[in-house]
């Protein structure tokens, strides 16, 4: 997985946009590949596994409430696909729910941040990127 790639999944342009930000202050220099619902994030990992030049994400920030299909879906997906089950995943929700919480832990994400209301607390996702992106990939 040398170089590495991160898959952003979220469907609010303003949430990529400070995604983007995050991804940027956390220093990894890579390529971002933007999907905008469940269904094209499950295209993009079918698309992996079945051409070996396609891009297989090493981090996936995944957004839960998706349109076409939810997150845990997605993730669930991703946790079968041949060449992207290893990916980290964090995922990134508005929900503070205990039990969103739980079932994305439960199908394999490896973090989960709560998308604050604040510019600078969102910037704090940095740490979880730098933390859950492979280190063979830095």
């Amino acid at each position: 997985m040398a170089g590495g790639h991160i898959l952003v999944v979220e469907d609010n342009p303003a949430d990529v946009f400070l995604i983007r930000e995050t991804i940027e202050a956390s220093g990894i220099k890579v390529p971002i590949h933007i999907v905008k619902d469940g269904e094209e994030a499950t295209r993009f990992f079918d698309n992996a596994d079945s051409d070996d030049s396609a891009p297989c994400p090493s981090l996936v920030i995944l957004d839960i409430n998706l349109p076409k299909k939810h997150g845990i879906q997605v993730l669930q997906h991703l946790r079968r696909s041949h060449r992207c089950r290893g990916a980290s995943v964090i995922v990134v929700s508005t929900s503070t729910a205990a039990k969103d919480r739980e079932d994305v832990i439960l199908n394999g994400a490896d973090a989960y941040f709560c998308k604050p209301s604040k510019y600078d607390d969102f910037l704090k996702l940095a740490d979880l990127i730098r933390e859950w992106f492979p280190k063979t990939t830095k």
